[in-house]
C-alpha cells in the first residue's frame, strides 16, 4: 500500500465544471491534481470522483503496483500515471510538474508487528517528503486524508471532535501513532506556507479489495464469523469520503481539520448489517476482552508456523473494545449541502458488489 500513490490526468483531458459547480468552488487550480495512494482503497475511489468532475489528474504507483479492479477501466486510462513511489523525492519532484493541487492519501493501513517499521517509514517520512515537494513548488492547494486514528481512541464511551488533544493510552494503535505524527508534518507545511485542510475519516467502508484494510471485515463477515464485541466506532462510505475530499479541496477553507464519519455503530451492527447484505447468519456469541487478549495470543503463535499473518493483533483486538464516537458537526458547517449515505444503504450495495465479484472470481 505504500507507494499506491500519485494520480494525474495529461491537461487536455482538463474540462470545466458546470455552471452552478463552479460558482460553489473556493478553489479551482488552473493545473493538474497529483494523487497520492491512488491504487489503494480511498485514493482510487478519490481518482474516480476526479476524473468524473472533469480535473486533469496525475497519480504515482509504484513500479509493481496493481490497478485496483473496483474502479472502471475507462477512469484509469484518464488519468496520467507516473512510475514513483513517496520514498523517492525525485520521482515527487517529477510527478509535481503542471500541478497546482495535490491530495496526499498514500499511508500503511496494519495492525501487525511486520509492517510496522515499513508503516512508520511510510506513513510519516512519505508524508514529510510530500509536504516538502509541494512547498518547493509552490503547490497551491494540498489535501492530507488522515484518519480519525490520529485524534486518539476511548476505552469509555466517549464522544470526539477536532479539538481533542492526543493523549497516550493503550487503545491507540501504532497506526494510529504514525497518522498523528503525519499530521504534524503536514501542520508543519501549513506553518510553512502551504495551502490546504486535512480529512479525519473514520472507518471506511465500501466496494473494494476484501483481502486488505477496512474492506477485509467483508470477506470475514462472508466466510462466518461466530463473535462479535460491544466496541462502538465511527463509520463512513468510501464514495463520501471522495466527495468531501473534491468539496473541500474546492472550497477557500484552509488550516482546518475534519472528521468525515456518517455515524457510530457498535461493531455487532456492523457486523449484524453485513450478514444480512450477504445473507449469512449473525454472530451469536459475544467476546470479552478477556476473550480477545487469548486469541491474539493463540494467533500470533499460529502465525509463527504459517506465512500469514495472524487473523487478530492485539492492536485489532483492542479497538474491537475501544468505545469511541466521532462527532460531524464542523464538517456538515462547512460543507452544509451534503448528506451521508446511510451505512445501511453502503452496505447493502458494497455485498452486492463483492457477491458480483465472487461470481466473476474477481476477489
Amino acid at each position: 500500500m505504500q507507494g499506491d500513490e500519485l494520480n494525474s490526468t495529461d491537461s487536455n483531458l482538463s474540462s470545466p465544471l458546470s455552471a452552478g459547480a463552479a460558482a460553489q468552488a473556493g478553489f479551482r487550480g488552473t493545473g493538474g491534481v497529483l494523487v497520492t495512494g491512488g491504487t489503494g482503497f480511498i485514493g482510487a475511489y478519490i481518482l474516480k470522483n476526479l476524473v468524473e468532475k472533469g480535473y486533469s489528474v496525475r497519480a504515482i504507483r509504484r513500479s509493481n503496483s496493481r490497478l485496483p479492479f473496483f474502479i472502471p477501466e475507462n477512469i484509469f486510462n484518464k488519468i496520467h500515471w507516473i512510475e514513483g513511489d513517496i520514498l523517492d523525492v525525485f520521482s515527487l519532484h517529477d510527478a509535481m510538474q503542471e500541478v497546482d493541487t495535490v491530495i496526499h492519501s498514500a499511508a500503511i493501513v496494519s495492525f501487525h508487528r511486520k509492517d510496522r517499521k515499513q508503516m512508520y517509514k511510510v506513513n510519516i517520512e512519505g508524508t514529510s517528503n510530500v509536504v516538502n515537494v509541494a512547498l518547493e513548488n509552490n503547490i497551491k492547494r494540498f489535501l492530507h486524508v488522515s484518519s480519525v486514528a490520529a485524534l486518539g481512541r476511548t476505552l469509555i464511551l466517549e464522544k470526539v471532535n477536532e479539538e481533542r488533544t492526543w493523549e497516550e493510552n493503550k487503545t491507540n494503535t501504532h497506526y494510529a501513532i504514525t497518522k498523528r505524527q503525519a499530521e504534524l508534518e503536514v501542520w508543519r507545511g501549513f506553518g510553512e506556507g502551504l495551502n490546504g485542510v486535512i480529512i479525519n475519516p473514520s472507518t471506511v467502508l465500501g466496494f473494494g479489495n476484501w483481502h486488505s484494510s477496512s474492506s477485509a471485515i467483508f470477506k470475514k463477515v462472508y466466510n462466518g464469523i461466530d463473535w462479535f464485541t460491544e466496541g462502538v466506532n465511527g463509520f463512513v462510505g468510501v464514495e463520501d469520503v471522495a466527495e468531501i475530499t473534491i468539496r473541500l479541496l474546492q472550497s477557500n477553507i484552509s488550516e482546518k481539520r475534519f472528521i468525515v464519519n456518517a455515524d457510530n455503530w457498535s461493531f455487532r451492527q456492523l457486523i449484524d448489517c453485513i450478514a444480512d447484505g450477504f445473507g449469512r447468519k449473525r454472530p451469536s456469541k459475544k467476546a470479552t476482552p478477556l476473550l480477545g487478549e487469548i486469541v491474539w495470543r493463540l494467533e500470533a503463535f499460529r502465525s509463527l508456523f504459517t506465512d500469514g499473518k495472524p487473523l487478530l493483533s492485539r492492536e485489532s483486538a483492542r479497538v474491537a473494545h475501544s468505545k469511541t464516537e466521532f462527532d460531524n458537526l464542523a464538517l456538515l458547517k462547512a460543507v452544509p449541502d451534503f448528506i451521508f449515505t446511510p451505512l445501511e444503504q453502503v452496505i447493502k450495495n458494497a455485498c452486492e458488489k463483492y457477491k458480483e465479484a465472487i461470481l466473476k472470481q474477481q476477489l
